[in-house]
């Protein structure tokens, strides 16, 4: 579902562009406002999200797709928790739809998807596991790595239940903007994908903005 903000770019307390292959981690207040732009379109951020005062609750693919009977995430959608708690709702999209059933690339499934030569590329799983080592005061480690949305990410699932990995369906400046329910820890990876025809081969660049709680 199509839904514009009414933020205006300006009034941002942080504009941060993370570059593809790279990754944002950082705290979001509860009621504070999160936009992640797709820059040159067709790009993929792979997001991780926990509950800033407790890591062992997270993000729930499983929870949240139950409760609001769709497989994909768009304006309205409820992201909830393994405790089934509310913990950002998507209040504005101009993209449409986003993926949390196809989850990240790692090195492994680059051999399984592609060829075994690709095994040594980036991918998002190396930039999770950089940022946790890197950021060690979150007290996040390899085992907190778990579901994922796809911001921008089009897999549609076929007639017989199976996932594919298509064409992007985003477009330069199309983005998606989140309202925290509780504070949470947001790690994006940016994806490198060059395997995947979800950016045409060619990761680009997305920018991450904040607004202040209303």
């Amino acid at each position: 579902m199509i839904v514009e903000s009414q933020l205006c770019t300006q009034e941002a307390k942080l504009k941060e562009v993370v570059d593809a292959g790279d990754y944002y981690f950082k705290v979001m207040k509860q009621g504070e406002r999160m936009r992640i732009t797709d820059l040159e379109g067709n790009q993929a951020a792979d997001t991780l999200f926990y509950n800033a005062n407790n890591t062992e609750e997270r993000y729930s693919a499983m929870d949240t797709l139950r409760e609001q009977g769709n497989a994909y995430l768009t304006a309205g959608s409820m992201l909830l928790s393994n405790l089934n708690n509310p913990m950002l709702e998507i209040v504005a999209d101009t993209c449409g739809r986003h993926d949390t059933l196809g989850g990240a690339c790692s090195t492994e499934s680059n051999t399984v998807r592609y060829a075994h030569e690709k095994r040594c590329m980036h991918a998002c799983r190396d930039s999770w596991l950089l940022a946790v080592t890197e950021n060690p005061e979150y007290g996040l480690t390899k085992r907190d790595i778990s579901h994922n949305v796809n911001f921008f990410m089009n897999v549609p699932v076929t007639a017989e239940g199976g996932l594919t990995f298509a064409d992007g369906i985003s477009a330069p400046g199309k983005y998606v903007e989140l309202e925290a329910k509780m504070d949470v820890i947001v790690l994006i990876s940016n994806c490198p994908q060059l395997n995947n025809p979800c950016n045409a081969y060619n990761p680009t660049p997305i920018e991450v903005s904040v607004w202040d709680a209303a």
